[in-house]
């Protein structure tokens, strides 16, 4: 499993910055997002380091499927009311243009009550 050492979200996966965890097994962490902008944010990550979704490769399929499969079940672990009158966003920014800013792939899981912070 790779790892970039200057990757904040590498180092948070590998306990050298500490996180509030939501979720945590052998390929995925989640964990609350430190400037949230809803009552639920939370952020998935794999524990290898991906540079974004632009970087996916089919080797990624399978962690991605078990990522994706979490997210309903972690959001309303955290908060989320059920759908259809709950429910939640998720958002995976890729590159300059798709706003990302921290070059590791990561998922948003946003909802609670609205208004929201943003979005």
């Amino acid at each position: 499993m790779s790892h970039d050492p200057n990757c904040i979200f590498c180092k948070i996966a590998e306990g050298k910055i500490p996180s509030k965890k939501v979720y945590e097994d052998e390929e995925i962490l989640a964990f609350h997002d430190i400037h949230p902008w809803a009552p639920v944010h939370f952020l998935l990550i794999p524990k290898e380091h991906v540079t974004s979704m632009a970087h996916v490769e089919d080797k990624h399929a399978a962690m991605l499927g078990r990522l994706m499969s979490l997210v309903p079940k972690l959001a309303k672990q955290e908060g989320c009311r059920p759908y259809p009158e709950g429910g939640f966003r998720l958002v995976c920014n890729t590159g300059d243009d798709g706003g990302q800013e921290v070059p590791h792939l990561h998922f948003h899981v946003i909802g609670g009550p609205r208004p929201w912070l943003k979005g």
